[in-house]
């Protein structure tokens, strides 16, 4: 009877564990499991106002994604922000697609099926920085990193997942790195996209 107990709440405490675990937000498109892209580039992220964040971030997202291994290639925001600086056509393309997004939530097919093109992507990511700051919650001091990501077919212009996630990691003395916590929200992020 004690083995069973204990065989009990060991198993409680895993999946306690597990269903407190995951992201704050995800949303998968149904097509997503026969979507594989091999080329992805990162789009130039939304910072709002963390302006400090995006060094950090515009480096880290193209790091995890290459560990990962899953794409033949990751265009990172530097160098497709030399393709836009080079190339008009590329540049309001991308401009006219980004504006659409963010002003009437549509991902205009024809616009991405071009900058995927442009660019020789299969998908692109776009990421915003949701908050980036060290705050005071019923006492604990922590330092606290939001990210949202969606990954766009360039093909269609489809959204193919969204997700959202944030962490927090409480300090006494010394501040954590946000951009560590940073390095963890991403890394829990990509784990849940599509490849």
């Amino acid at each position: 009877m004690g083995k069973f107990f204990t065989r009990f709440i060991l198993v409680i405490a895993v999946l306690s564990a597990i269903a407190c675990g995951g992201l704050r937000f995800s949303q998968l498109d149904p097509t997503a499991k026969d979507y594989h892209p091999k080329r992805i580039a990162v789009f130039p992220v939304d910072v709002g106002a963390y302006e400090e964040a995006r060094n950090s971030i515009e480096q880290i997202v193209p790091g995890v994604l290459l560990e990962k291994q899953w794409f033949s290639d990751v265009a990172d925001t530097a160098s497709l922000n030399r393709q836009i600086q080079a190339n008009d056509e590329l540049r309001k393309t991308m401009t006219d697609y980004l504006s659409k997004l963010q002003t009437l939530n549509y991902s205009d097919p024809a616009l991405s099926k071009k900058i995927g093109e442009m660019t020789k992507t299969d998908g692109f990511l776009l990421v915003a920085v949701d908050y980036w700051n060290y705050t005071v919650e019923k006492g604990d001091k922590l330092g606290k990193v939001s990210i949202g990501i969606k990954l766009i077919d360039a093909e269609n212009g489809k959204i193919m997942w969204k997700a959202g996630h944030h962490l927090g990691e409480s300090y006494t003395f010394f501040k954590p790195e946000l951009s560590d916590v940073a390095r963890s929200v991403v890394r829990d992020l990509v784990k849940e996209m599509p490849h």
